[in-house]
């Protein structure tokens, strides 16, 4: 009997085993015409899985579940597989780095993951604490890969296989390229990992998500259908059934055809001769001589009919105690504002040596007010106090200057952090 791997085709869990397969030499095939949620549920498949959970692997000597035993397994099927290391040291290391895969990266992307796609209620302070989590693990990860290519040993493992499969939802449905820059080198192992002959034949060519996965509600369950009632013999002239069987919306149901998107009322703005992309560039590129070169361009280049600037406060600054939580919920901020990106630019300064920290911010947007999808969408922005800035004061204009600057004391105060918007 081969081994017969329930999953779907594109099935990240699936995908650690078939990789694993693909280095050890080992044939693993796929069960023909599995279907989620349907061939799962069937009698024959909790035989295998009590609780219906997807992969399972089935084996002469008997089925196993759990994606991390099912990889493990076909891996150990090669004796000495270098996939578990050449020691007893190097396979605990392998080991170590798949429970971290599991526990600190997969964990934290499936919290980030279901909410949005409606599985469970989506809470934007639980959302915050995932993504600090996961920022936390990729760090780690990041450091421990500046000067490693492979996580154990120098050459591919099975750590690596587990990990990459891990981060492989991440950065295919949440984790945008202004996310992971922050992790270079979490970003260069998944890239180099992605575009090994072994793991592009299983997972096929890999695009990182431009945006973060929309929130989607939460589906209601389908309601049970009444038993057929006799119809009352004064009416039996209704003809329901003439009526079209709608199979527009039933398409519409099972397969969501996208709607054609409509146009972000900011595109429908007349042009401005300011162009925002023109201002990031310079803002990016200017090393040196920050005040004469890139304040004095943002100037000449602002268009005050095209364009509106803000000041904003955090209301709640007594409660910014503790340092690296207040660092957190500014980047959580920065963070939701990525729906913004084309049309914002923002500054958002920590400021204070000692708590409680106080959290200020400038933004520019495109148009003359904050736009309605950014108040509708980002539940951060009711935590701030929004202030438009009259560049007709001196003292608010140069204000601007100082903030896009992060001129230091600022207000008399020094800065804790400072993060860009771009």
């Amino acid at each position: 009997m081969a081994l017969v791997l329930h999953a779907g085709k594109t099935n990240k869990n699936a995908f650690k085993t078939l990789i694993a397969a693909e280095y050890s030499g080992v044939k693993v095939e796929l069960a023909q015409n599995f279907e989620m949620g349907v061939s799962n549920k069937t009698p024959e498949y909790i035989k295998m899985n009590p609780i219906g959970k997807v992969p399972v692997l089935e084996t002469p000597e008997g089925p196993i579940f759990e994606s991390n035993a099912i990889a493990r397994y076909v891996t150990r099927l090669k004796s000495d597989n270098p996939l578990y290391g050449s020691s007893l040291i190097e396979s605990a290391h392998i080991d170590q780095w798949i429970d971290f895969a599991s526990l600190e990266i997969d964990a934290q992307i499936l919290n980030w993951f279901r909410p949005r796609m409606g599985r469970i209620v989506y809470l934007p302070p639980a959302e915050e604490a995932t993504i600090s989590a996961l920022k936390r693990a990729l760090g780690a990860l990041n450091t421990y890969l500046a000067s490693n290519t492979f996580l154990v040993g120098h050459a591919v493992t099975l750590a690596d296989i587990v990990m990459t499969c891990n981060l492989y939802l991440g950065f295919t449905q949440l984790m945008t390229k202004s996310f992971t820059s922050e992790f270079p080198h979490v970003e260069r192992y998944f890239w180099t990992m992605v575009n090994q002959p072994n793991f592009r034949k299983i997972i096929g060519e890999v695009k990182q998500t431009e945006k973060v996965l929309p929130v989607q509600s939460a589906k209601k369950p389908a309601q049970p259908k009444e038993a057929a009632k006799p119809k009352p013999k004064d009416e039996p002239k209704k003809e329901a059934k003439k009526e079209p069987a709608k199979p527009k919306e039933e398409v519409a149901e099972e397969e969501e055809a996208p709607k054609p998107k409509p146009k972000n009322p900011l595109d429908l703005l007349p042009p401005s001769k300011m162009i925002l992309d023109e201002w990031k560039r310079l803002y990016s590129n200017t090393k040196t001589n920050f005040r004469e070169i890139a304040i004095k361009g943002f100037w000449d280049m602002y268009d005050p009919e095209g364009y509106s600037l803000w000041f904003c406060d955090y209301k709640y600054n007594d409660e910014n105690t503790v340092s690296f939580v207040t660092l957190n919920k500014v980047g959580g901020f920065l963070q939701r504002m990525d729906l913004a990106r084309k049309y914002a630019f923002g500054k958002m300064l920590v400021i204070g040596s000692e708590p409680p920290f106080k959290v200020k911010g400038l933004w520019l947007f495109r148009g003359t007010e904050i736009p309605k999808f950014i108040l509708d969408e980002v539940y951060d922005m009711e935590l701030y106090d929004w202030r438009k800035v009259d560049i007709t004061d001196k003292a608010q204009k140069e204000r601007v200057s100082q903030m896009i600057e992060d001129a230091e004391p600022f207000e008399g105060e020094a800065l804790l952090d400072a993060k860009c918007f771009k």
